[in-house]
């Protein structure tokens, strides 16, 4: 005589019903980050600013080929950012921001404080040197990271965004979308005097 089969057990109500939580957990998640940067940002912080784990660090291993057909042809590896304060700017002919930005690095490439490297991002050599022909060179080199793995290394999110590098090759400052001259004048001005003594 062989056992009858058993039916499957039924699932009990509450197994039916988790499902249903897992947006609500989602949503109350979201909710408690954003409830986190206004409780920052009513603190002080900046809600512009967006914390970089590479402060105080090293800068990211990298070496890329110069941009073809400017006067200095040079491309850029983390090696070139030692020696003195270098500003590291991240760009593309593409960024609707690096058109605000660009007068602002003309005028501090023509106070001479400080030698300005750009990494033009996602980009086509052709495009980048018609962008600096049309808009002005303010750069000492200009790097070329068409797949993005200078800017993947520097944990670039979005384009301007720029890097303030001491003597020493250890990133000091992040600004994330354009320099403006405020910035310039009240944050990395000051800074490069500062780490300059």
């Amino acid at each position: 005589m062989t056992d009858a089969p058993t039916s499957p057990e039924a699932p009990s109500p509450a197994r039916k019903r988790w499902p249903y939580f897992v947006p609500l957990i989602v949503i109350a998640a979201m909710f408690g980050i954003f409830g986190k940067r206004l409780l920052d940002v009513e603190r002080g912080a900046d809600p512009r600013l967006i914390p970089t784990v590479l402060l105080d660090t090293q800068v990211p291993a990298f070496e890329l080929e110069g941009l073809p057909g400017r006067s200095d042809p040079r491309g850029l590896a983390a090696t070139d950012l030692k020696g003195d304060v270098t500003l590291v700017n991240v760009w593309g002919s593409w960024c609707i921001a690096c058109v605000q930005e660009h007068p602002t690095l003309l005028q501090i490439a023509k106070e001479n404080k400080v030698a300005i490297h750009g990494i033009d991002w996602r980009d086509t050599p052709d495009r980048g040197l018609a962008w600096l022909k049309q808009r002005g060179d303010p750069y000492a080199r200009v790097a070329q990271d068409p797949h993005g793995e200078a800017a993947i290394a520097f944990g670039v999110t979005a384009a301007p965004e720029s890097f303030l590098v001491d003597k020493n090759g250890v990133i000091r400052f992040k600004q994330v979308g354009p320099i403006t001259p405020e910035v310039w004048r009240d944050q990395i001005a000051p800074l490069i005097e500062q780490l300059r003594k």
